[in-house]
């Protein structure tokens, strides 16, 4: 039976580590899924490529996007748009790939509205002082910097209910096929399966008539 690919927004606090588990995932099983590429009016930096890490569009288009709907979301930071083109989403689902979505708690419950079967993913560190740890182990940021990513985090916490699912990243390995598992189970629910159970119904009835 041919499958469709699932949508699925993976959120998470800064310092979650949900940027490696992506990388990771897609690395033990690429195969199986597609990272969504965004689209952005911002320039390109050195090193990246049109198509890999965004879409490089200008702004005139991307707003042309916006009223042709043909953004599954968007949002506008420091004077740039950043958002998600619809066809390149579409395109990877209609050819079974799972598609995922690395976006902020808000971005994530507007895709949702918008499409009511993507799957929501939260990743999060076992403790706030391991976040705190990983935070500073980074060596990028100031201390006032990853106190506000703290204090974000605590606004960030009080949509975590509004999840699907919630992954513990501890262990880097685990959580992979932790994530990996959930994704291959939600497959199987029904509501995600109206074709085939109807298949099975006319073929039993036929089978019935003796046909």
């Amino acid at each position: 039976m041919s499958r469709k690919g699932i949508l699925i927004v993976v959120s998470g606090f800064s310092g979650s580590g949900k940027g490696t588990l992506m990388k990771e995932l897609i690395s033990r099983y690429g195969e199986n899924y597609a990272l969504s590429i965004s689209a952005t009016t911002r320039e390109p930096r050195e090193g990246e490529v049109h198509g890999k890490e965004y879409f490089f569009i200008t702004k005139e288009e991307f707003e042309k996007k916006i009223a042709k709907e043909e953004l599954i979301e968007y949002a506008r930071y420091v004077e740039n748009y950043y958002g998600t083109p619809r066809d390149y989403v579409e395109e990877q689902l209609d050819a079974g790939r799972d598609v995922i979505l690395e976006i902020e708690i808000q971005g994530a419950l507007k895709v949702k509205k918008a499409f009511p079967e993507t799957l929501l993913l939260f990743v999060t560190p076992p403790t706030s002082s391991e976040l705190k740890k990983r935070l500073i182990g980074r060596g990028t940021e100031t201390m006032e910097i990853i106190e506000s990513r703290m204090r974000r985090a605590v606004e960030e916490a009080e949509g975590m209910d509004k999840y699907d699912y919630l992954v513990v990243n501890d262990d880097l390995g685990h959580c992979v096929e932790e994530m990996h598992a959930i994704i291959r189970a939600e497959h199987c629910r029904s509501f995600r399966n109206a074709a085939f159970m109807k298949e099975i119904k006319d073929d039993l009835s036929r089978s019935l008539k003796g046909e």
